[in-house]
């Protein structure tokens, strides 16, 4: 097992990497406050992890409260549904939320402990690579609203990341190649030898070797730790883990919530941005083919599905939390391993990036 801290101070907390997790009472224990213990999860994941959490957590009695799958039921009512438990069961201010899921369990769980008479203790046990790579780790958490993606939420930090390898085994394959497209992107910005390390072994990632998967974790979650340790609500270089994610967000939002899985939009979003990056002048030919090759071999879409071809994407764009005074901010890259935070874009180029991911629908 490995573990990684984040360093924030009175709220640092571990992230723990390794094999059959979800089994160790003791560790557990470690992290928990009180008695009073929710697991939240949701359909698809209670069906296959639920019960040994509850046996694993036994001396604390916890009860669980599953939500619908998907991304549609990360919401204000669902949230609200969330807490209603927790005052039926008259859970007090050291309660702990257990987050047992992927990134929309693990978001809306800890929104409501973000809010739950004004914070309480949750822990993360992301269930998909994504959870595990990025949206588990930072305290970032949040609701959709219907005009935009993540709009309603608050920054509120784990006690602990659980990161059990052991579950990425039923992960289906649109799940895994979503969970690299975030893994990727910390090569992207900040990491280019773990780009090159990703480049040789991504095959063996889609395959689900154990070990390069731990490793592309473990590297993954140093990355965004030490990222968060410095900026941790997002006030300056934090940004930049949003690589992708105005594209991504546009797409999610003009399709509708649930139709691509986050990391699906990230993986085109990425690519677009790196198309942007190119027509700027910022990287070279080389480099752009380098993303692009391996958002292929991550089995992640290369082009804008058929049902946004007459949506104004630059306009959801506008809709983003980097937007400042009405300016759009976009992470680009100056280079492999190299992202910057700029306004500084051509218009008439994002145009024609835009333009070059419409020419054809469908996923890879």
């Amino acid at each position: 097992m490995k573990e990684l801290k984040v360093e924030l101070g009175e709220r640092s907390y571990s992230i723990f990497i390794g094999k059959d997790l979800i089994s160790s009472p003791k560790l557990f224990a470690k992290v928990i406050a009180s008695s009073q213990v929710m697991i939240i999860s949701n359909t698809t994941i209670a069906s296959l992890y639920l019960e040994n959490l509850l046996q694993t957590l036994a001396e604390f009695r916890p009860i669980s409260y599953v939500i619908e799958d998907g991304e549609t039921h990360k919401n204000l009512t669902v949230m609200n549904s969330i807490v209603t438990q927790l005052l039926e069961n008259k859970f007090s201010r050291n309660c702990t939320l257990i987050a047992l899921g992927g990134g929309v369990v693990g978001d809306i769980t800890g929104f409501a402990a973000a809010c739950y008479q004004r914070g309480v203790n949750y822990i993360q046990v992301p269930t998909t690579l994504l959870a595990q790579v990025d949206s588990s780790v930072g305290g970032k958490t949040a609701v959709n609203h219907a005009l935009g993606k993540n709009m309603i939420g608050a920054f509120h930090q784990p006690q602990a990341v659980f990161s059990d390898s052991n579950v990425l085994t039923t992960l289906p394959e649109r799940e895994l190649s979503a969970g690299l497209a975030e893994v990727i992107k910390y090569g992207l910005i900040r990491d280019s030898e773990f780009f090159s390390w990703l480049e040789a072994n991504m095959t063996g990632l889609t395959a689900r070797d154990d070990e390069s998967l731990q490793y592309a974790i473990e590297r993954s979650c140093q990355n965004k730790a030490l990222v968060v340790a410095d900026d941790e609500k997002e006030k300056g270089q934090r940004a930049l883990l949003n690589f992708g994610h105005t594209f991504a967000h546009a797409i999610e939002t003009g399709l509708g919530y649930g139709s691509w899985l986050h990391g699906e939009a990230v993986g085109l979003g990425m690519l677009m941005a790196a198309d942007l990056s190119y027509r700027s002048g910022w990287i070279s030919e080389n480099d752009l083919e380098r993303v692009r090759n391996i958002v292929v071999i991550a089995g992640l879409p290369l082009m804008l599905p058929q049902e946004l071809m007459n949506t104004n994407i630059r306009e959801l764009m506008s809709v983003d939390k980097k937007a400042k005074d009405g300016e759009l901010f976009l992470v680009l890259l100056n280079g492999i391993g190299n992202a910057v935070v700029t306004k500084d874009f051509d218009e008439k180029l994002l145009q024609l990036t835009l333009e070059e991911f419409s020419m054809m629908d469908g996923m890879s």
